[in-house]
């Protein structure tokens, strides 16, 4: 009964701290790096930032287009940094989808989330576009250090946001790397 008195005295301190447990019937999994099918309609890009969401990983996509000659050159490079090297997988993991943006289907997708240039590397993080991280220069995606860099920072965002343009959606004051 004693035991029982002063365990509920401690319950009612407003100093008392308990540890915090996640809660989770299944063992903690590694982060791996997942590459999806090109996205070429509004539908298939909302179920890829629903999936990123829902498993807190940052959505890396590559807005493209078939007639870009640059595109096809940095394409392929970082798709190998993300699928075959693994750069991310130890921050946390991303997931990486390229937009096709002359598809039929996409819409004003690009418009939404304000692409005026292609190549275009840019990050979702709980379905918040990152803007302030949105990267546009060829050479700095040519650039592996960078590129290492570059997606080694949205993976650690993990899904926690944080760069997502703040006033007005990033509209002022966001300079485009």
């Amino acid at each position: 009964m004693k035991l029982l008195l002063s365990r509920s005295l401690l319950l009612k301190s407003s100093f008392l701290v308990l540890p915090k447990r996640p809660f989770s019937a299944s063992p903690p999994r590694l982060a791996t790096n997942r590459v999806f099918n090109s996205i070429r309609s509004l539908e298939e890009f909302s179920s890829l930032l629903l999936l990123s969401a829902s498993n807190r990983t940052p959505l890396v996509t590559f807005w493209t287009a078939s007639w870009c000659p640059s595109c096809r050159v940095v394409g392929p490079i970082i798709k190998d940094a993300i699928e075959r090297e693994g750069i991310g997988q130890k921050e946390g993991g991303v997931s990486y989808a390229e937009v096709e943006m002359d598809s039929p289907n996409i819409g004003s997708l690009a418009t939404t989330y304000m692409i005026t240039s292609i190549p275009t590397l840019m990050a979702f993080s709980r379905q918040e576009a990152q803007l302030t991280t949105k990267l546009v220069s060829v050479d700095k995606m040519k650039d592996q250090i960078f590129l290492r860099l570059w997606i080694e920072d949205e993976a650690r965002r993990g899904g926690k946001g944080g760069a997502g343009g703040g006033f007005l959606g990033g509209m002022f004051g966001v300079a485009n790397r």
